[in-house]
């Protein structure tokens, strides 16, 4: 592989001199029109670059100054400002080269991008592929305008990309297996180990785009007193360790845990790390993906930098729509667990994910380009089934009943000059009393559980007006419908949620504005009948057909309709007080949002994949609403019982007219009243509110 890697940056030099005019005696540059030479010298000075950052680390001899300037170099391309002049943006590339070959060669740049990690990785296979496919691309284009002194063929670059992506899914699907679940590769963590954490410079080594809000938030955490770090980590980990005990897992029997966070974080993520190897479990610490392999999308999952340009990856995000078929879909799946089988031991002593979340940047609003790729119907399917397949195979090997996560949410410097004041308030919401939560949200769950209904109004310009059904147990006395949730895998404290019963489930959920996913959504609507989506609506576009195309990319993930998974209660008045008090609502990641105000997923039941397992709230009884009509189907279809998602839409408090239970002898006891809790027991939540 190293022999194959050193020939094909011998070409790829030579092309350069031969695209450039550096080269005598060759008319390249004659035969092949401008446009085309640009695509190509851009590409191959990228490619060409990132083999002098390999050979550089592999030869030990970087000083801190190239790191930075490497960081600046690599990505400047798609900075705003820059990508707009450049072929990785779509319609730049559309208006020079028309739409079916622009979509095309502005997907390649893109994927020639994704080999940028690889490089301080030290990963051969992976800079490899893109350099060979980037040369057949290039012989395809010369030959046809030397031999015919025509464009080439669309289709015959297609088959190309096709192959280029069908014959790698197996090594790419195995890589990214062993990432999640073998402790041996250990590339971010010996990074952290080994790093002087005081000194952010340590940051441009990871290979990801690092940015002024990276380096504050690293030079803000080196600051602080160890115990401060410690209580962090400590929160976040025990956590995890609690998941556990209060699904009834054994958490012995697991090897690893997968630790997912921005960059920044490294000091809290060293003492984790600590903590976890303490309970016998060691930490797998993988980078967020970003190829036609597996996709991209504004929100990562891994570890990662900043993002340059958000817009580029939603520009680029179904860019496999290029040439997704049924066999494609096959392969990636049959690669999938390929992948597993050869990790086989390993994954199935895999603990599951502790994710670090942040919020704080400035929010994003996409523009649709009309340039960009997009599923068509048939590929929008195969898209809905690959997620809900994929939940599957992960499932079978990494078995959910058996596994757990924790996740936990810090704001970032970008948040603005209060960000000390709103990270210390953080971490006090993150460490509340959840012996009084438990205490109070048992009340709540007193009336709840056992009623046939929870009827949902708006107040003001919120137009919801919801009915819930809910699952009645047979047995009050050792039966409950809804889970009592404090700080153990879901940090902050602060909800009492169940599976709603889907027929009868009806009405409008609608909220002014909301993030989800990092995407604002204006003015969203989600109508229900029996418990299935049946309309949408949001007004971030002008045409309507943009909206509804908006929240099914976006929210239903190209199926049809979703169920409603989940309906909630937040009960953490002290995080929605926080958030206006610093005027940072909208920032909010989903994690705290949920928690300030009752809450519907659109998706998958909480208890995914771990329904039969029996689960108790704190006073011991036995939680029965952890299933649907559609996920009961596991038993007799189970491809049709999971679709791979969940998403909460939070209504919050300023925004609630009504919440009230609804019994089947015709009574109504109001829960919330305009946006303050009523029921007796639970005033000491408004409490945050008069404060």
């Amino acid at each position: 592989m190293e022999e194959r890697l050193e020939l094909a940056e011998a070409r790829l030099r030579e092309l350069i001199g031969e695209l450039t005019g550096q080269k005598e005696d060759t008319n390249t540059e004659k035969t092949l029109p401008g446009d085309w030479r640009d695509f190509f010298v851009v590409q191959i000075e990228l490619l060409l670059q990132l083999c002098e950052v390999r050979e550089a680390i592999a030869a030990g001899n970087v000083s801190d100054a190239q790191y930075r300037d490497w960081n600046a170099a690599l990505y400047r391309e798609i900075l705003p400002g820059q990508y707009e002049k450049s072929f990785c943006d779509p319609a730049k590339a559309v208006a020079v080269f028309g739409e079916e070959t622009g979509r095309l060669l502005s997907a390649v740049a893109a994927e020639m991008r994704s080999a940028i990690p690889y490089a301080y990785e030290q990963e051969t296979e992976p800079v490899l592929i893109r350099m060979e496919f980037l040369l057949e691309l290039y012989t395809i284009v010369q030959t046809s305008f030397a031999e015919d002194g025509m464009e080439p063929e669309y289709a015959q670059m297609k088959d190309a990309l096709y192959y280029f992506v069908s014959d790698y899914y197996e090594t790419e699907c195995e890589r990214r297996v062993a990432q999640v679940v073998d402790a041996s590769r250990s590339f971010a963590r010996d990074l952290i180990e080994k790093s002087d954490l005081s000194d952010p410079g340590y940051l441009y080594r990871f290979g990801e785009y690092i940015t002024e809000n990276e380096i504050k938030l690293a030079t803000y955490l080196a600051n602080l007193p160890q115990e401060r770090i410690d209580l962090m980590a400590d929160t976040y980990t025990e956590g995890y360790r609690i998941g556990f005990i209060n699904t009834g897992k054994d958490l012995s029997r697991k090897k690893t845990a997968n630790i997912r966070y921005p960059l920044g974080f490294e000091r809290v993520v060293k003492k984790a790390v600590e903590n976890f190897e303490r309970m016998g479990l060691q930490c797998t610490v993988y980078r967020a993906t970003d190829s036609l392999f597996f996709g991209r999308g504004v929100q990562k999952n891994g570890f990662f930098g900043a993002n340059p340009n958000k817009q580029y990856d939603y520009d680029h995000k179904e860019d496999l729509a290029l040439i997704l078929d049924g066999h494609l879909v096959n392969r990636r799946l049959e690669c999938i667990e390929q992948g597993y089988i050869a990790y086989k031991e390993a994954a199935a002593g895999h603990a599951g994910p502790a994710v670090i979340d942040i919020f704080g940047d400035i929010p994003f609003e996409p523009q649709n380009k009309k340039e960009a790729c997009h599923y068509d119907k048939e590929q929008q399917g195969l898209v809905a089934r690959f997620r809900m397949e994929n939940t599957r195979i992960t499932n079978q090997y990494i078995p959910g009943e058996e596994r757990s996560f924790t996740i936990i949410a810090f704001p970032v410097p970008s948040i603005g000059e209060q960000f000390e004041a709103i990270f210390n308030a953080t971490i006090e919401i993150n460490t509340l009393d959840y012996q009084k939560y438990q205490k109070i949200q048992a009340v709540l769950i007193d009336t709840l559980s056992g009623a046939a209904y929870m009827h949902v109004k708006g107040s003001g310009a919120n137009r919801t007006d919801l009915t819930v059904a809910l699952r009645i147990p047979e047995d009050p006395a050792t039966q409950t419908a809804f889970e009592n949730c404090v700080a153990d895998v879901n940090i902050p404290v602060g909800e009492v949620f169940t599976s709603p019963v889907l027929k009868g489930t009806n009405g409008v959920l609608h909220v002014s504005r909301v993030f989800l996913d990092e995407l604002e959504y204006k003015d969203l609507s989600l109508t229900f009948t029996d418990g299935m989506v049946s309309d949408y609506h949001c007004a971030n576009f002008a045409e309507e057909e943009e909206n509804r195309r908006y929240i099914e990319e976006n929210v239903l993930f190209h199926h049809p309709s979703l169920p409603m998974g989940e309906a909630a209660i937040g009960t953490n008045t002290t995080a929605f007080v926080m958030a206006r008090k610093y005027g940072i609502e909208s920032r909010l990641p989903i994690l705290i949002a949920e928690k300030t105000g009752p809450h519907f997923a659109v998706g998958d039941t909480c208890y995914s994949h771990e329904e039969d397992n029996k689960s108790y709230n704190p006073d011991g009884k036995e939680i029965i609403a952890r299933d649907n009509e559609v996920s009961r189907l596991r038993k007799t279809e189970p491809k049709k019982a999971y679709f791979g998602c969940h998403t909460d839409v939070t209504i919050p408090y300023d925004e609630l007219g009504l919440l009230e239970a609804i019994y089947t002898d015709g009574r109504r006891v109001p829960v919330i009243e305009n946006g303050r809790f009523v029921l007796p027991g639970t005033e000491e939540l408004n409490k945050a509110f008069e404060d």
